[in-house]
């Protein structure tokens, strides 16, 4: 499925992938999953896109067929693609297996420009080919549906949780209980910690604790905030709202930090003296190389963890239209992940 243009309707069209490469893995797609990033790409908010365009960074599905000098992987083999599709693999940060720095330029699984000079074209198809370098195996514990936002949003909120100790005696707090912030909520309540969710409204809060949350505070509430002074290890701040830092770099115990994974339109304004008394920090994260994606996807399938998804039937283009609405909306509970196969081309 493509977009013509910056706030153009998608359309079914037929899409050309390359011919395999001897390290080439062609995969069937099942799901992909609708990540709001996607939706900011698509409607050209974060600088000049590429179109036609097809989105999807939130790919999981079985392998069609293997390049000549593929190892890792035979047909058949359940595998998901995440937000990269290429990098240098001889940086040093390729090595260190973070291959979302890599010094080169990691090629995105769209929107972006390869080492060969085409443009990429992402999951919202019916088969995609990419190196197998860049491929991850997803266990057969975790579902193909309920698997694809883990290749995005799982990642996402991963790799800070295990960076900044969440675990046995760490308290965390969530901030947003959306698609990123209740795979936050479901990953470090696995991991031992004890989980908050932070919303506008307690419109989530039993939401929140079925997914693993033991408190929930809601920001309308006057002094819900105030009350919660010196509360967390871990902030873990999801949305991608402007938020008032003071209010949330308060809440931190010593030595706690606030972690920025959602990108909002402004800038981040704090006081230096804030953090320096207590040892706070704050840090943004992005996603994970691939040893880490793999290493998220083995934990989630040992501790029973999923997606929460809703089914988007493509047979009709408009529904993936007004899935984006709903995303946008917040009304998405919580990751939208559309059935590839139902997609028809013209």
């Amino acid at each position: 499925m493509s977009t013509p243009s910056a706030g153009a309707p998608f359309e079914a069209v037929r899409l050309q992938r390359r011919a395999l490469r001897d390290d080439d893995v062609l995969i069937d797609i099942a799901w992909a999953g609708i990540c709001h990033s996607d939706i900011h790409t698509v409607r050209d908010e974060w600088g000049p896109a590429h179109y036609p365009m097809t989105p999807g960074h939130e790919i999981a599905g079985t392998v069609a067929a293997v390049g000549a000098a593929v190892t890792r992987y035979t047909v058949g083999d359940r595998v998901g693609v995440g937000c990269l599709v290429d990098a240098c693999h001889e940086c040093e940060q390729c090595k260190n297996g973070d291959e979302q720095f890599c010094e080169r330029g990691a090629v995105g699984t769209y929107n972006a420009k390869d080492y060969h000079g085409e443009i990429t074209q992402g999951g919202y198809a019916q088969q995609v080919v990419v190196s197998e370098s860049m491929v991850v195996r997803v266990p057969d514990a975790i579902e193909l549906d309920v698997a694809a936002p883990l290749l995005c949003a799982g990642i996402t909120t991963y790799v800070p949780l295990k960076r900044w100790g969440a675990g046995p005696g760490r308290r965390v707090a969530v901030v947003g209980v959306g698609g990123l912030g209740h795979m936050a909520v479901k990953i470090a309540a696995a991991m031992g910690a004890e989980v908050t969710t932070i919303s506008r409204s307690d419109a989530k809060a039993q939401d929140a604790k079925d997914l693993g949350a033991s408190t929930h505070i809601a920001t309308k509430d006057e002094g819900a905030l105030r009350a919660a002074k010196g509360s967390f290890d871990l902030i873990i701040n999801t949305v991608s709202a402007d938020l008032d830092m003071k209010d949330y770099v308060r809440l931190l115990r010593p030595q706690g930090a606030l972690v920025n994974v959602g990108l909002p339109p402004g800038d981040l304004v704090v006081a230096p003296g804030s953090l320096i008394v207590g040892n706070k920090a704050i840090a943004g994260s992005n996603i994970g190389g691939i040893p880490d994606t793999q290493e998220m996807l083995d934990f989630c399938a040992e501790h029973g963890i999923a997606a929460t998804v809703e089914h988007v039937d493509a047979t009709d283009t408009t529904a993936v239209d007004q899935a984006y609405e709903r995303v946008v909306a917040g009304d998405v509970r919580y990751r939208a992940v559309i059935d590839t196969s139902t997609i028809r081309p013209a």
